[in-house]
């Protein structure tokens, strides 16, 4: 049968199930980075990044297209993460643009829909590059401006341009050498790819499963009984989801439930790998709520007054939240700074320099639009600095600081920790913002990074052969030294760091670094470079035995 109009009931059934097919898959497209490092990376952030969208989508009852669009748009932009997510965000947002205006749409719009995602999403990038998720976008929308000309059924259309998108993301390793040498394709176009597969599936009509809440995997108390409200000892019954944005160990659900028990009852826990899922009956919704947003952000809440004679104590509540929060900001300030940590030692040598607001997050968990829109919301000052210290978190931080209208925000492309600590040292209350933004990205250039970690699977990079289980040290432009021991992999890699003009090497030690070897190694490397001052400190960093900077 010939199907040549879509309307927005379908395109919703069609974007969810796209979301959801990314969601099943994005351990798969971890796998694919180039890098075997232990983090989540690409398959991940574009998760997230489309669940944001998602369950902005799943709450709308009946949608217009229009009000569909900006769900899409607005829920991916701020959910954003990492560069795979904000491009995937700016896909999206170009897409939504193209289609917004109309009531249905035939094969000729969504081409164009898909040209204006691609232009979109080359503008927010500022050195795109071929062979990547770009390529496949650019790929099919060229297709589908093609084959619009033809034919108007989608059937064929779809077909036409998805069997194009696998040809073109089939040939990014020929585009990309590095992607080549690993044997793999590029994990953001096969992220979009299945994104793309999911849709045109709930098209075709397949079955499709669009279940986004987790499965239930442990519960602990009982349902709701019927009772009469003058029996009701917790007055407000809260639900809500949160989206998870650091790892939720069973010792944390154990916590959740003791504190949720500590101040309600009628309690059910629902956890899985990325949400948790959480109801309560409470007279303190909003300290349930503040608990779960040290996780992550929330999706679906829902509060019930079940007691309505409590109705003016909750506004009385909210107006004492709301001015809290207001005295805590403080009078504005001329300057603030915000920088994302990869650790609490990190952190601290973050607040000593005088940072106000600090992200977690990092390469194991890279921090959403949202998160740092939030950070300069708690920052009081005319003009916010951000340092996202990893380069996979500088398009998101741009991405909040084109969001944001109020205050001038300037964002200093450090692609490091060690680059942010330099970038922030180099202050100066005297010089103007926009003087010191421009000093601080000059500074930064002259500060050189490697990074000690291990490697999770097998691959082969940079001429050299890695085992799962190697320690790997990886610098600015690539694999710097392979081993099986710490300290020599790290001595080997800060050879190739060090030069005549040398004269600082700082050692940030990680959580799984025993101090006293990290000593050594400052000790060692105090010998070796004479000519060099050497600094060790506690990073306190996961996944990442030793950060060093060289300057």
């Amino acid at each position: 049968m010939v199907t040549n109009m879509i309307d927005a009931s379908m395109l919703t059934k069609m974007f969810l199930a796209g979301a959801k097919n990314l969601e099943v898959k994005k351990e798969w497209i971890n796998e694919l980075n180039v890098f075997p490092v232990p983090d989540g990376d690409t398959g991940t952030n574009m998760t997230l990044t489309i669940m944001s969208a998602a369950n902005e989508v799943r709450g709308l009852d009946n949608p217009s297209m229009e009000a569909l669009a900006k769900a899409i748009s607005s829920g991916s932009l701020r959910g954003a993460r990492g560069n795979s997510g904000v491009i995937l965000s700016q896909l999206l947002r170009g897409f939504t643009k193209g289609i917004r205006d109309y009531d249905k749409l035939d094969t000729v719009i969504v081409a164009a829909a898909m040209q204006k995602a691609v232009e979109t999403a080359y503008k927010a990038v500022m050195k795109p590059k071929e062979g990547t998720i770009l390529t496949v976008a650019k790929g099919m929308s060229e297709k589908a401006a093609e084959i619009a000309e033809e034919t108007d059924d989608f059937t064929a259309f779809f077909d036409a341009v998805t069997s194009y998108g696998d040809e073109v993301l089939s040939q990014t390793p020929e585009m990309l050498p590095v992607l080549k040498e690993a044997g793999v394709v590029d994990s953001g176009g096969q992220g979009l790819m299945e994104v793309c597969r999911g849709a045109v599936d709930a098209f075709l009509g397949k079955k499709v499963d669009l279940t986004f809440d987790a499965p239930v995997t442990k519960t602990v108390g009982a349902a709701v009984s019927s009772s009469d409200s003058a029996d009701i000892k917790f007055g407000y019954c809260t639900e809500f989801i949160i989206l998870l944005e650091k790892e939720f160990t069973d010792h944390d659900e154990q916590e959740m439930k003791e504190y949720l028990t500590s101040i309600g009852d009628s309690l059910v826990v629902v956890a899985d790998d990325d949400i948790v899922k959480i109801h309560v009956h409470t007279n303190d919704p909003g300290n349930a709520i503040q608990k779960a947003l040290t996780y992550g952000q929330l999706s679906r809440i829902k509060i019930d007054n079940m007691r309505e004679e409590h109705q003016e104590k909750l506004i009385k509540d909210a107006e004492k939240l709301a001015a809290a929060q207001a005295a805590e900001k403080g009078p504005e300030k001329e300057v603030g700074f915000i920088a994302v940590s990869i650790g609490a030692g990190i952190g601290d040598i973050f607040r000593e320099l005088g940072v106000d607001q600090l992200i977690e997050g990092g390469q194991t968990m890279n921090p959403s639009t949202d998160d740092m829109l939030r950070a300069i919301d708690r920052v009081n000052a005319k003009n916010v600095f951000i340092f996202p210290n990893n380069k996979n978190i500088i398009l998101a931080a741009n991405q909040a600081k084109a969001l944001t209208k109020d205050r001038n925000v300037f964002v200093i492309p450090t692609k490091t920790v060690p680059q942010g600590i330099t970038a922030i040292i180099n202050y100066v209350p005297e010089l103007s913002a926009e003087e010191n933004a421009e000093t601080m990205q000059e500074e930064i250039k002259n500060v050189k990074t490697g990074q000690v970690t291990y490697a999770v699977r097998d691959t082969h990079i940079d001429g050299q052969v890695i085992h799962e289980g190697d320690i790997m040290g990886i610098g600015d432009k690539g694999l710097l030294a392979v081993g099986t021991d710490i300290s020599e992999v790290t001595k080997e890699m800060v050879s190739k760091m060090v030069d005549d003009d040398s004269e600082l090497i700082s050692i940030y030690y990680g959580e799984e670094f025993p101090e006293e070897d990290a000593q050594a190694l400052g000790a060692d490397m105090e010998e070796s470079y004479e000519d060099c001052d050497v600094e060790v400190h506690s990073g306190g960093q996961p996944i990442y035995y030793c950060v060093v900077s060289v300057e």
